[in-house]
């Protein structure tokens, strides 16, 4: 059994948001998804230029279903 263990200095690599790229790829605008997710425009503004530090669960469920796509089309995990 392999354990995977963080250490502080480790570089683990970084989660990134692709919230602009996705909103252009279906011509929507940040001001629609916020109309029609319910979602305040300064959090899908946030989400937009990637200044999330904690991704909020039903944020992203929202902003997946309204723009039907998956959380892999969303997020991106760099090493």
């Amino acid at each position: 059994m392999t354990t995977n263990i963080i250490l502080w200095n480790t570089k683990y690599g970084e989660v990134s948001c692709c919230l602009k790229e996705l909103l252009k790829k279906k011509n929507i605008s940040k001001y629609q998804l916020s109309r029609i997710s319910g979602i305040r425009y300064e959090v899908i503004e946030r989400y937009y230029m990637n200044r999330v530090l904690r991704y909020d669960s039903n944020i992203v469920a929202k902003i997946c279903y309204c723009l039907n796509c998956t959380i892999a089309d969303f997020l991106v995990y760099k090493k």
